[in-house]
């Protein structure tokens, strides 16, 4: 407890240097794209039509209805899992990359991983936008469980900080992580039940999915926004259970490693 509340101080007294992180961040990003912050709802849209278009002729009983609207099943895992795959690649190389400023200046190594994954969400939060264009455009109602997917969203951004301060203390002493990680995350990717329903699988298959936390995510926000379902009592436990343990894993190995990184920067 005493430990949770020195990040909070800690989180606090830098909490300006965490906006001008992002906001940089967020202004280097579209600094030279013409289409500028349109392209975070552009990429999922296409992403989403081409995803549509390959995996509905592939298994055309999802596309016929056997999932009640498949362009926003769609639609909900890639924005999901992209923001996971987003901030933990992003929060990987944070510290590696603020190695000038951390050997000039003292600021607390986790802001780094921080505000990488709060600049995962920002971006992951306009690309919700385009969730909207499509629930719109497929004449898909708005159920009374909407509010209830922030649950997954948030407790998503809680694992994944855990994941990136883990991958960020890595990252700094073995930098083979970076390319492990887009191999791992590729893998991942057709294991979280993005394109597909896992229900259309082998028993063993089913279990094996369910052992992915990025599945019990992906699964509570579609039941909500889709399924117009509240979460049930395993899909809250795990959720946050996973977030909790992720993070606690995370703030745990980052401070253990922190004093050492300036010998490996």
């Amino acid at each position: 407890m005493v430990k949770l509340k020195c990040y909070f101080v800690g989180f606090w007294r830098y909490r300006y240097l965490l906006y001008n992180l992002i906001s940089r961040d967020f202004k280097l990003k579209y600094r030279r794209s013409v289409l500028g912050v349109a392209w975070s709802v552009l990429n999922p849209l296409l992403m989403m039509l081409v995803m549509w278009a390959v995996f509905g002729g592939l298994f055309p009983d999802l596309r016929g209805g056997d999932i009640l609207n498949y362009p926003i099943f769609l639609l909900c895992g890639q924005l999901l899992f992209n923001f996971f795959r987003e901030s933990t690649t992003l929060a990987m190389s944070s510290v590696l990359n603020n190695a000038p400023l951390l050997r000039k200046v003292y600021i607390p190594k986790y802001i780094f991983p921080l505000e990488k994954t709060c600049f995962g969400f920002v971006n992951c939060c306009f690309s919700f936008i385009a969730l909207v264009l499509v629930m719109l455009f497929t004449l898909s109602p708005v159920h009374w469980t909407l509010p209830l997917a922030l649950y997954p969203l948030l407790t998503l951004f809680v694992f994944s900080l855990g994941a990136g301060l883990v991958l960020a203390t890595m990252t700094v002493f073995f930098r083979d992580v970076m390319h492990m990680w887009e191999v791992f995350t590729t893998a991942l990717m057709y294991f979280s039940a993005i394109f597909y329903d896992p229900e259309m699988m082998s028993g063993w298959v089913q279990q094996f999915i369910k052992f992915n936390p990025i599945y019990w995510y992906i699964t509570g926000f579609r039941r909500a926004v889709i399924n117009g379902e509240g979460l049930s009592l395993s899909m809250v436990l795990v959720c946050g259970g996973c977030a909790a343990a992720a993070l606690a894993f995370g703030l745990f190995v980052f401070k253990k490693n922190q004093d050492k990184f300036v010998l490996y920067l």
